[in-house]
């Protein structure tokens, strides 16, 4: 009872909204008292809160879901809103060229997060989404934002345990590290078989004055890839959208 009264109103309001997630995106006013830690009373009176202004939405199997009334707030992310914007004409056009998926994302804290994503038909399957977040040492994306991430930064990421998705997940810092460098001499990051066995990635970065801002990459199947032909092509368009966004500024 003491935890509870300790907890102001909008940290409830904000730990009702993290209980949902892509694995459970749908929760009764029950299941979210228990991921929330807090009383069922308390959760009914939060929730029906957020249901009038619409960042709840209630299904007729009676449970709750995140309303499109936060989708619009979020839209409303300048980082996000602007560069997806400008690059989304890019990320066509470079699918047009592949077929591929072509996926742009930005760093937040030791994470990554995909802002927008076109996914080929007859393409890979990949594990992201739009709004996922991903660790930064495996993917494409993430190595290109982890290199040109600040210093303290890099060291927080090598200094905490690496995730292994797959057998070839580099997860040794030393390694890390070195494969770092290399994205920053070359230009791109290739993640070979990192997230799952059947793809790999190539990405470039996206810069302004003040530094890499975000990272755009595709994503193949491993048995077709050939990264050294698709660098060039993911290294022209991070730098078409980064002449498009420093000339929006």
């Amino acid at each position: 009872m003491r935890a509870e009264a300790g907890r102001s109103v909008t940290s409830k309001v904000l730990a009702l909204l993290d209980a949902f997630s892509p694995a459970t995106p749908a929760l009764t006013l029950s299941e979210m008292a228990r991921r929330t830690g807090m009383p069922l009373p308390t959760v009914h009176r939060r929730a029906a809160e957020l249901l009038a202004w619409g960042a709840l939405e209630r299904g007729d199997d009676g449970r709750y879901r995140i309303g499109l009334r936060l989708w619009e707030v979020g839209s409303l992310a300048p980082r996000g809103l602007g560069l997806r914007e400008l690059a989304l004409p890019v990320m066509e056009d470079l699918y047009e060229v592949t077929h591929e998926n072509v996926q742009l994302a930005v760093r937040q804290d030791l994470e990554l997060v995909f802002i927008e994503r076109i996914a080929g038909r007859h393409a890979v399957p990949v594990l992201t989404r739009v709004g996922g977040r991903f660790a930064l040492h495996a993917t494409g994306v993430g190595l290109v934002l982890l290199a040109h991430a600040p210093a303290e930064v890099q060291e927080q990421v090598l200094a905490a345990p690496l995730e292994r998705y797959t057998d070839m997940t580099i997860t040794n810092p030393r390694r890390l590290r070195s494969c770092l460098a290399e994205v920053r001499r070359t230009g791109y990051a290739v993640s070979d078989r990192q997230v799952t066995m059947d793809a790999l990635s190539v990405a470039a970065p996206i810069r302004v004055p003040e530094g890499v801002v975000a990272a755009i990459s595709l994503v193949v199947a491993h048995d077709r890839a050939d990264p050294v032909a698709l660098a060039p092509l993911v290294q022209a368009a991070g730098r078409v959208v980064s002449r498009a966004l420093n000339n929006s500024v």
